[in-house]
Protein backbone atom coordinates (compact mmCIF):
# COMPACT_ATOMS: atom_id res chain seq x y z
CA UNK A 1 0.00 0.00 0.00
CA UNK A 2 3.02 2.33 0.74
CA UNK A 3 4.17 1.68 -2.89
CA UNK A 4 0.92 3.22 -4.35
CA UNK A 5 1.33 6.50 -1.70
CA UNK A 6 4.83 6.41 -3.31
CA UNK A 7 4.11 6.53 -6.53
CA UNK A 8 1.07 8.40 -6.69
CA UNK A 9 2.87 11.38 -4.87
CA UNK A 10 5.82 11.02 -7.41
CA UNK A 11 3.65 11.88 -9.95
CA UNK A 12 2.55 14.92 -8.18
CA UNK A 13 5.52 16.59 -7.63
CA UNK A 14 7.30 18.06 -10.44
CA UNK A 15 10.60 18.92 -8.15
CA UNK A 16 13.42 16.53 -8.32
CA UNK A 17 13.50 14.29 -5.65
CA UNK A 18 16.78 13.92 -3.53
CA UNK A 19 17.44 10.43 -2.69
CA UNK A 20 19.28 9.23 0.20
CA UNK A 21 19.98 8.52 4.32
CA UNK A 22 22.60 10.76 5.97
CA UNK A 23 25.53 9.53 6.93
CA UNK A 24 26.02 8.27 10.13
CA UNK A 25 22.26 7.11 10.56
CA UNK A 26 21.55 4.01 11.92
CA UNK A 27 19.22 1.58 9.80
CA UNK A 28 17.46 -1.63 10.51
CA UNK A 29 19.08 -4.69 9.10
CA UNK A 30 19.43 -8.61 9.24
CA UNK A 31 22.30 -8.17 11.14
CA UNK A 32 21.11 -5.43 13.57
CA UNK A 33 21.19 -1.73 13.35
CA UNK A 34 23.83 -0.68 11.39
CA UNK A 35 25.19 2.94 9.87
CA UNK A 36 23.99 3.42 6.56
CA UNK A 37 27.90 4.17 5.76
CA UNK A 38 28.52 0.23 6.39
CA UNK A 39 25.72 -1.42 3.97
CA UNK A 40 26.78 -2.09 0.70
CA UNK A 41 25.31 -4.31 -2.55
CA UNK A 42 24.14 -7.86 -0.77
CA UNK A 43 23.10 -6.74 2.33
CA UNK A 44 20.04 -7.78 4.10
CA UNK A 45 17.71 -4.78 5.00
CA UNK A 46 14.02 -5.15 7.10
CA UNK A 47 12.00 -2.73 5.22
CA UNK A 48 8.27 -2.12 5.22
CA UNK A 49 7.87 -5.37 2.77
CA UNK A 50 9.88 -7.80 5.10
CA UNK A 51 13.87 -8.64 4.08
CA UNK A 52 15.15 -7.11 1.15
CA UNK A 53 18.62 -7.18 -0.34
CA UNK A 54 20.21 -3.75 -1.08
CA UNK A 55 21.32 -3.95 -5.10
CA UNK A 56 23.27 -0.90 -5.40
CA UNK A 57 23.98 2.15 -2.82
CA UNK A 58 24.82 5.45 -4.80
CA UNK A 59 27.60 7.91 -2.37
CA UNK A 60 27.01 12.06 -3.09
CA UNK A 61 27.40 15.04 -1.31
CA UNK A 62 24.11 17.35 -1.02
CA UNK A 63 24.26 20.74 -0.24
CA UNK A 64 20.87 22.99 0.04
CA UNK A 65 17.21 23.06 1.43
CA UNK A 66 17.19 20.66 4.75
CA UNK A 67 14.40 19.99 7.46
CA UNK A 68 15.89 19.19 11.26
CA UNK A 69 13.68 16.61 12.47
CA UNK A 70 13.95 16.36 16.76
CA UNK A 71 14.31 13.71 18.62
CA UNK A 72 10.41 12.36 19.61
CA UNK A 73 8.83 14.78 17.12
CA UNK A 74 7.28 11.74 15.46
CA UNK A 75 5.97 9.90 18.32
CA UNK A 76 8.08 8.28 21.25
CA UNK A 77 11.53 7.71 19.62
CA UNK A 78 10.68 8.68 16.43
CA UNK A 79 13.44 9.78 15.20
CA UNK A 80 15.80 8.31 18.41
CA UNK A 81 18.09 11.50 17.57
CA UNK A 82 18.02 14.97 16.23
CA UNK A 83 18.26 13.99 12.07
CA UNK A 84 18.79 16.54 9.47
CA UNK A 85 16.78 15.25 5.71
CA UNK A 86 16.75 16.96 2.67
CA UNK A 87 13.89 18.63 2.33
CA UNK A 88 12.86 16.39 -0.16
CA UNK A 89 13.28 12.97 1.63
CA UNK A 90 10.71 10.62 1.11
CA UNK A 91 9.06 9.56 4.89
CA UNK A 92 6.12 7.02 5.01
CA UNK A 93 3.41 8.58 8.07
CA UNK A 94 0.96 6.25 9.61
CA UNK A 95 -0.60 8.37 11.70
CA UNK A 96 -3.43 11.28 12.23
CA UNK A 97 -0.97 13.76 10.03
CA UNK A 98 -1.50 11.06 7.15
CA UNK A 99 -5.77 11.24 7.98
CA UNK A 100 -5.10 15.01 8.52
CA UNK A 101 -3.49 15.30 5.19
CA UNK A 102 -4.43 12.96 3.20
CA UNK A 103 -7.27 10.89 4.10
CA UNK A 104 -5.85 8.00 4.06
CA UNK A 105 -3.99 5.75 7.08
CA UNK A 106 -0.71 5.95 5.42
CA UNK A 107 1.05 7.87 2.77
CA UNK A 108 4.31 8.76 1.64
CA UNK A 109 5.58 12.85 1.20
CA UNK A 110 8.55 14.82 1.79
CA UNK A 111 9.77 15.94 4.90
CA UNK A 112 9.16 19.42 4.27
CA UNK A 113 5.53 19.17 4.29
CA UNK A 114 5.63 18.32 7.82
CA UNK A 115 7.44 21.45 9.17
CA UNK A 116 5.98 23.49 11.72
CA UNK A 117 8.61 25.38 12.73
CA UNK A 118 9.77 23.67 15.89
CA UNK A 119 10.02 20.28 16.03
CA UNK A 120 10.09 19.72 12.44
CA UNK A 121 12.35 23.17 11.29
CA UNK A 122 13.80 24.26 7.94
CA UNK A 123 17.59 24.25 7.58
CA UNK A 124 20.33 24.39 5.16
CA UNK A 125 22.27 21.78 4.59
CA UNK A 126 26.11 21.96 3.56
CA UNK A 127 27.66 19.07 2.14
CA UNK A 128 25.92 16.64 3.55
CA UNK A 129 26.93 12.73 2.67
CA UNK A 130 24.03 10.76 1.25
CA UNK A 131 23.74 7.21 1.19
CA UNK A 132 21.03 5.87 -1.81
CA UNK A 133 19.82 2.19 -0.98
CA UNK A 134 18.56 1.05 -4.19
CA UNK A 135 16.43 -2.56 -3.97
CA UNK A 136 14.74 -4.48 -6.92
CA UNK A 137 11.19 -2.31 -6.18
CA UNK A 138 10.50 0.75 -4.19
CA UNK A 139 10.90 0.29 -0.17
CA UNK A 140 10.31 1.74 3.11
CA UNK A 141 13.26 1.35 5.31
CA UNK A 142 13.57 2.09 8.98
CA UNK A 143 15.80 4.42 9.72
CA UNK A 144 15.95 5.80 13.21
CA UNK A 145 12.92 5.20 13.92
CA UNK A 146 11.48 6.87 10.81
CA UNK A 147 10.19 5.23 7.86
CA UNK A 148 12.25 6.74 4.89
CA UNK A 149 11.47 5.65 1.09
CA UNK A 150 14.18 4.47 -0.78
CA UNK A 151 13.99 3.92 -4.80
CA UNK A 152 14.18 0.97 -7.12
CA UNK A 153 17.37 0.54 -8.88
CA UNK A 154 15.52 1.46 -12.09
CA UNK A 155 13.73 3.96 -11.29
CA UNK A 156 16.57 6.83 -12.74
CA UNK A 157 16.27 4.59 -16.25
CA UNK A 158 12.89 5.61 -16.34
CA UNK A 159 13.02 9.10 -15.15
CA UNK A 160 15.78 9.60 -17.60
CA UNK A 161 13.91 7.99 -20.32
CA UNK A 162 10.59 10.12 -19.87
Amino acid sequence: MAREHLAAERADTPVKTTHGIASGTVVLTLDGALPVDFLSPGDRVITREGMRVVREVRVHRYSGPAVCVKAGALGHDRPEQDLVLPETTQILIRDWRAEALFGTAEAVMPISRLTDGEFIAPTKALSMRLYDLRFDTPQVVYAEGLELACAAVEAEAQIADE
